[in-house]
């Protein structure tokens, strides 16, 4: 496969860039490292046109919105949180599956008064609050989300589910029916869109093949 442009793909290590390697190598582009051996940050390809960039996955639409990537991996909830300026997403590519959810304490009930929700996503969680018509006052955490609910800090957490298992480890329980479903989505610089359509819509297509296989599975 011969691309006409140079591209650079931002990825974030762990998950992300696990589920990507597969879709990336059905698009021909294959690591020459492996980012959670080696210490660097960027890294080539089997493509001389073609580089990888690892950085943490909330920097992600940052680097891609400001062209330093043309292309990257992020997931919705990172989006959501960005705000998707300057961002095309032309692809969910239907990796790093989880649930958004609000959780707390076993058995909790509300108790009348405003709500504490500690998050990271602010955003995310002031929408659906918003959605509901309540208002609550949104703490934003880092880190150890579980943590809030049980020494006082919050009455409640917005975060990600996947399995559960960190949440009843905490003593805590998905309450409800998840705010929204999260995967990964591919996102585009908007000005590699227009400069290198041609590239870029080749790599879109291909990973939109291996995508669609495996939905249909």
């Amino acid at each position: 496969m011969a691309l006409e442009h140079p591209i650079t793909i931002a990825l974030s290590k762990g998950r992300i860039f696990k589920d990507s390697v597969p879709l990336l190598r059905h698009a021909g582009i294959e690591p020459l490292d492996d980012p959670e051996s080696s210490r660097k940050l960027i890294l080539d390809t089997n493509h001389p046109n073609v580089r990888l960039l690892i950085i943490r996955a909330t920097d992600v639409p940052t680097y891609v919105q400001w062209g330093a990537a043309d292309l990257g991996v992020a997931g919705k909830d990172v989006l959501l949180e960005h705000g998707g300026e300057g961002l095309y997403e032309p692809l969910d590519l239907r990796i790093a599956r989880c649930r958004m959810m609000v959780a707390g304490p076993k058995g909790w009930q509300p108790r009348g008064g405003r709500l504490r929700i500690a998050t990271k996503y602010v955003n995310s969680a002031r929408a659906y609050y918003a959605g509901l018509g309540q208002q609550v006052d949104i703490i934003k955490l880092y880190g150890s989300m579980e943590l809030a609910p049980l020494v006082g800090l919050a009455d409640l957490i917005v975060d990600l589910v996947e399995s559960g298992n960190t949440l009843r480890a905490n003593g805590l329980e998905p309450l409800g029916e998840a705010i929204m479903e999260i995967s990964s989505r591919l996102i585009v610089n908007r000005a590699a869109w227009k400069t290198k359509h041609p590239t870029v819509m080749h790599i879109i297509e291909r990973l939109r093949e291996v995508v669609d296989e495996e939905s249909q599975r």
